[in-house]
């Protein structure tokens, strides 16, 4: 190879990436990529005891920003870190934003007309929690009852399409937050709180009192997570898939999730003792970006 050769080959899969995807372009000339995180939602995107964003979805953030950098020859980019709620989250995906957002969002058909997904990540199941004193165990238990759920999820959604095509008349009460939720249901406005499986079980584990609470054996709905990305560029996609499909093909993955579902969590002080459902051992194994629920069953 010509003195040079390898710097020219370089520049122009740069130029040639650039001119294929917005996302990576808009990041190469700002010199800045932007996650979206969640300020309190561990063990996937919170704040540590430094105030700095962590967690399982930033971890693997990162290595994709690792990749980006890579891929565009910019070892310097800057990195900005932009909180979301479940409200901000995809609007801020959708207007440009935000370029990863590294949070706790489902992969469903109607999100992704307006934003992607990356393959999925983790797989949750939705649930019920209620207080030990006065167990739900099914949908039909909250017949005309109060049960609460967070505002902009997919939780909140079933629960209003369930409770038409059923004639459940509950009372759905909304929470700003999944803090205000589970609160609801702590101080008795709600007799159930409906939410992830894996975001029931931390709220009941750091609750002042765990034992009085109890999460159904019945699931709901399947729910795919995936890092929410900026809709039509498939150049983007493919780079932050490839970063995922690597972590699992070369096994990297399980040491991730045993640092984040199966050790003290950092900055917490607990445990979630979490072990790999089988729905996400399958993902690992064939992995996915399916929105379909059924395609993890």
């Amino acid at each position: 190879m010509a003195p040079g050769a390898s710097a020219v080959n370089g520049a122009n899969a740069v130029s040639t990436v650039l001119s294929e995807s917005l996302t990576l372009r808009k990041i190469h000339d700002a010199g800045l990529v932007v996650i979206g995180y969640r300020v309190a939602l561990p063990p996937f995107s919170y704040l540590d005891a430094k105030l700095k964003p962590t967690g399982y979805s930033l971890d693997l953030c990162l290595l994709v920003v690792d990749a980006i950098k890579k891929r565009l020859d910019l070892p310097d980019i800057e990195l900005k870190f932009l909180p979301v709620t479940s409200a901000t989250r995809m609007p801020l995906v959708a207007n440009g934003s935000v370029d990863l957002e590294c949070g706790v969002t489902s992969n469903t058909i109607e999100r992704q007309k307006t934003q992607a997904f990356s393959l999925t990540t983790f797989v949750a199941e939705s649930r019920i929690m209620s207080k030990r004193s006065a167990p739900v165990h099914s949908l039909e238990d909250l017949r005309g009852k109060s049960v609460a759920s967070t505002i902009a999820t997919t939780s909140i959604q079933f629960l209003h399409q369930i409770n038409q095509s059923r004639q459940l008349d509950m009372k759905i009460l909304v929470g700003l937050d999944d803090r205000d939720s589970f609160r609801l249901l702590q101080t008795d406005r709600a007799v159930a709180y409906a939410m992830d499986d894996v975001l029931l079980r931390m709220a009941k584990i750091t609750a002042p009192n765990p034992a009085e609470f109890v999460i159904s054996d019945e699931a709901f709905s399947v729910e795919p997570y995936g890092i929410g990305l900026p809709h039509g560029d498939p150049v983007f996609k493919g780079l932050v898939d490839a970063v995922i499909f690597g972590l699992y093909q070369r096994g990297e993955i399980q040491a991730i999730y045993k640092k984040w579902f199966q050790s003290v969590i950092p900055s917490r002080g607990f445990n979630l003792n979490l072990g790999m459902s089988e729905a996400f051992k399958r993902v690992i194994q064939k992995p996915t970006d399916a929105a379909d629920p059924a395609a993890y069953r």
